[in-house]
């Protein structure tokens, strides 16, 4: 989207963070924002710093709940998917509870959502969609059960939504950001190289927004030694494991 002035963007996962950053720079670009997340007060403090934004609650993992909203909203320009939940998490120490909540927060809610915006965009040859993924999503990792699962689900779907709408009108993008600063990383107890903060981030999801890429990976060049790893052969990840 080369400029966003005018447009209607849904901004899902808005009230905290990356997205509530990303709200305030696609005001100061002239959108029009749809602000989505479950704290209804936040959004509703979020929505009264900007110029044009409409808060509307809404919970991903409750198909109903984004049916309803999804029909309040009305028609968009495009949806950003910038909802998460994240605890680290090793397999030794497994919560069942809280790996279905990564799962069902980070791929089952972006489901939810395309299935009510995604017929439209296709019908009508137009519409954006934007996931926000995560570095996390290319390889297994460390104390990354459910979320990084989650993440790299995201990634496929995004994938396969490319091959499938190539030529429709519809553009889809997986932007996939590395450690930011916020309230799910200050839950890490080990380093975290490159760590950005919220307004950084949002910078470069914004540049990633308005270029015709497909996949934006950052920062850089913390993203080029993530999928390196994914490049390389099992012998050398798990060696002596």
């Amino acid at each position: 989207m080369n400029s966003f002035r005018g447009k209607t963007v849904w901004l899902v996962g808005a009230s905290h963070g990356l997205g509530r950053e990303i709200a305030r720079q696609l005001d100061r670009e002239g959108a029009r924002l749809i602000l989505s997340a479950r704290s209804e007060g936040a959004l509703q403090a979020l929505a009264g710093e900007l110029a044009r934004a409409q808060p509307l609650p809404m919970d991903v993992t409750d198909t109903a709940s984004v049916a309803q909203a999804a029909q309040l909203a009305g028609t968009v320009d495009a949806v950003i998917y910038n909802a998460g939940a994240y605890e680290p998490m090793r397999t030794q120490v497994w919560d069942t509870g809280a790996a279905l909540k990564m799962s069902d927060v980070n791929y089952n809610g972006a489901l939810r959502v395309l299935g009510q915006v995604l017929p439209d965009f296709v019908k009508e040859g137009r519409g954006e969609i934007a996931l926000i993924g995560s570095l996390a999503g290319y390889r297994g990792l460390p104390a990354a059960i459910g979320y990084g699962a989650s993440k790299a689900a995201l990634i496929s779907l995004a994938e396969t939504m490319r091959h499938d709408l190539n030529g429709s009108g519809v553009t889809v993008r997986i932007i996939n950001p590395g450690f930011i600063k916020t309230r799910l990383t200050d839950k890490n107890s080990f380093a975290m190289p490159q760590m950005m903060t919220p307004e950084l981030a949002a910078r470069q999801v914004l540049a990633a927004l308005k270029s015709h890429r497909f996949r934006t990976d950052f920062p850089r060049p913390f993203s080029w030694m993530i999928k390196l790893l994914h490049l390389l052969p099992d012998l050398l990840i798990y060696r002596g494991r």
